[in-house]
């Protein structure tokens, strides 16, 4: 399907499917091409992040694909009642290992010099109203739940756990306030290209290979801390050396301003893996998934104290100056 959608709409002639990581692609000439469905993407969606690829790879980006135009000069195409993007890469060699959080900081000093408003994908100051509007959704459920008598295991535990997360979100707000009125940002933490869920696995595993579709723009802490809250749920016993390493090579390229350190941290007390837990929960129909979303949420409560410890450990375990940059730390946490 995918090649004659290549040969149909692009005249391609393909070579060879390949899969590259996660990717459905195909070679052709020295090419990889991705096919990419997008499926509720707006036409204004996909022109900004076509702009956005083209000035990455302008500037040195060689890892960021370009989106071709169709036939019919068009970057979304139709395809068996589908629309589809695609992507083209100059074939690379499997990845050697990089140091992310050096390529994640030069990712992120070019992606502060688009030349161009972004307002299609942007999430610049929009912190505060996403996660109260996230914390109004679910504590209508939780609401409507307090009068039923719980039907499994997974909403016994929501409803048991949701006050303490409600007090952790509160928590992350404030301290999210409490920095845009303190705190003045510098010039490096104006708006960057960064990733809606920043991971070791992003950029893929064996081919380098930077996605568009996963791209917003906003404050870099963004990818910071998630990329550190995955590390940390990885392996909540041996995350330390790794994120400490992280941070080390980041700020070898692109050092943190005490906004950046205040923002980062807000963004890990906010508890995102308890609210995507819950959300997916409630969104899907299978079974088998939900069963995993039930012991994922289980490891999580029991979990809780040691998040605590990693919140008031955090800014110890990657050195930041919390003296000389006048960073402060919550009281609660501290005492833990």
């Amino acid at each position: 399907m995918l090649q004659k959608l290549l040969e149909n709409k692009y005249g391609i002639q393909v070579e060879e499917y390949v899969k590259l990581d996660s990717y459905d692609a195909l070679r052709s000439n020295g090419w990889f091409y991705l096919v990419a469905n997008s499926d509720g993407r707006e036409a204004n969606d996909i022109a900004e992040l076509e702009k956005i690829a083209e000035h990455l790879r302008k500037n040195g980006d060689s890892h960021v694909p370009a989106f071709l135009q169709s036939n019919e000069g068009s970057l979304i195409t139709t395809w068996e009642d589908h629309q589809y993007c695609v992507l083209a890469n100059r074939q690379t060699d499997k990845q050697v290992k990089v140091k992310v959080g050096r390529k994640l900081a030069k990712f992120h000093e070019r992606g502060k010099t688009v030349p161009f408003k972004i307002e299609r994908t942007s999430r610049i100051g929009q912190w505060k109203q996403l996660w109260e509007k996230r914390l109004d959704q679910i504590e209508k459920v939780w609401s409507e739940l307090l009068y039923q008598t719980p039907e499994d295991d997974f909403e016994r535990m929501f409803i048991d756990s949701f006050p303490y997360y409600i007090g952790l979100t509160e928590n992350a707000i404030q301290y999210l306030v409490d920095t845009e009125l303190d705190d003045e940002p510098k010039e490096s933490d104006s708006g960057t290209v960064c990733h809606e869920r920043f991971t070791n696995g992003s950029w893929g595993a064996n081919y380098y290979i930077k996605d568009p579709f996963d791209w917003v723009f906003d404050h870099r802490s963004r990818d910071l801390a998630e990329w550190t809250r995955e590390r940390y749920f990885r392996n909540t016993q041996t995350y330390e050396i790794d994120v400490r390493q992280f941070f080390v090579e980041y700020q070898s390229i692109a050092p943190l301003t005490s906004f950046s350190w205040r923002l980062l941290f807000s963004r890990l007390l906010f508890p995102l893996h308890y609210f995507e837990c819950i959300e997916n929960y409630y969104i899907t129909r299978s079974e088998q998934e939900k069963k995993l979303l039930e012991e994922q949420l289980n490891k999580m409560l029991n979990q809780s104290t040691e998040y605590e410890r990693f919140l008031s450990n955090f800014y110890h375990t990657v050195g930041a100056p919390l003296k000389p940059l006048n960073i402060p730390q919550l009281d609660w946490l501290t005492k833990r």
